[in-house]
């Protein structure tokens, strides 16, 4: 398995983003080719080591690295890329890893 890690910084305008997230960018990002679960964090985000400017943080599950670069390089994979300045006005920092079970 593989995951691609969006961690959205505080936006602007937290109620627009919330809105424009649930209503718009989850129906894109869902379109994805190869995407096998998609998880957002629930309540408050906290750092171990004092505060953190994470206001939300989604976890894409893919079946490989791979798939996560041929899901993002698709038609539906740009359209969601595309849309993240439309609503993530605080930033984004996306990263992708295999992972494996211990």
């Amino acid at each position: 398995m593989a995951q691609l890690v969006v961690t959205y910084k505080t936006p602007k305008d937290t109620a627009a983003f919330d809105k424009y997230y649930a209503e718009t960018h989850i129906g894109l990002a869902k379109k994805i080719p190869g995407l096998r679960k998609y998880q957002i964090n629930q309540g408050p985000i906290t750092a171990l080591a004092g505060s953190s400017d994470a206001y939300l943080i989604a976890i894409l599950t893919f079946d490989s690295a791979a798939a996560i670069q041929a899901g993002l390089a698709s038609p539906d994979g740009q359209a969601a890329a595309a849309d993240l300045p439309k609503f993530a006005t605080g930033g984004a920092d996306l990263v992708l890893f295999d992972t494996r079970d211990l």
